[in-house]
């Protein structure tokens, strides 16, 4: 499935959900950028469409994030509408996972987590009238060249971060450690997680 068809698979779980329900999935190489953003600021369309990658704009905020088949996205999705209640809920388990699979996670004031410093995991969400959803984008396995080249942060963006690119300040969990395909990856998350 491309990346909007899990977009409207949450906005739909958002309107009829029960119980806290979550789910995860893989895309083919796609740019995703949040909904306060700026398509033509965030993105390098040339590069994308010489590339062949899709840019998709979600109904959350949060930042520009590339996305490809070692990415694992993970969607969470709450009958509450306390968006913070849910937010804080859906990061503990998601940081707590990364522990218990021996990564050394910690949740930053800006919903990432870092593994040794660096991002591995961004998060977003948004409340409808019926719920709320949350959505991680975790970098696994991914095409760190194609992701520093996608995307494109400003410069007063990349020095918060105390860095010159974006390839300084991300990492890929699988060379910290390896846990076998994106898939056995995404398996043992989604067992921790249930």
């Amino acid at each position: 499935m491309l990346l909007d068809e899990y977009l409207r698979i949450e906005q739909d779980l958002a309107q009829q959900v029960q119980e806290p329900t979550l789910f995860t999935w893989v895309v083919s190489p796609t740019v995703i950028y949040g909904r306060h953003q700026l398509r033509e600021q965030e993105v390098n369309e040339a590069y994308c469409a010489e590339h062949g990658i899709r840019v998709v704009q979600r109904q959350s905020g949060g930042g520009c994030v590339y996305a490809d088949e070692g990415n694992v996205m993970v969607s969470y999705v709450s009958p509450s509408t306390h968006n913070q209640e849910v937010f804080d809920e859906f990061l503990a388990m998601l940081s707590g996972a990364f522990r218990q699979l021996g990564y050394d996670a910690v949740t930053t004031e800006h919903n990432d987590i870092l593994v040794g410093g660096r991002k591995v995991s961004g998060t977003a969400c948004y409340t409808t009238p019926t719920g709320t959803v949350v959505h991680a984008s975790i970098l696994y396995d991914v095409n760190l060249e194609a992701l520093e080249q996608a995307i494109t942060p400003t410069a007063e963006k990349l020095a918060k971060h105390a860095v010159q690119s974006v390839r300084q300040r991300v990492a890929n969990l699988r060379d910290i450690k390896d846990l076998g395909s994106t898939q056995t990856f995404r398996q043992l998350l989604e067992k921790l997680m249930r």
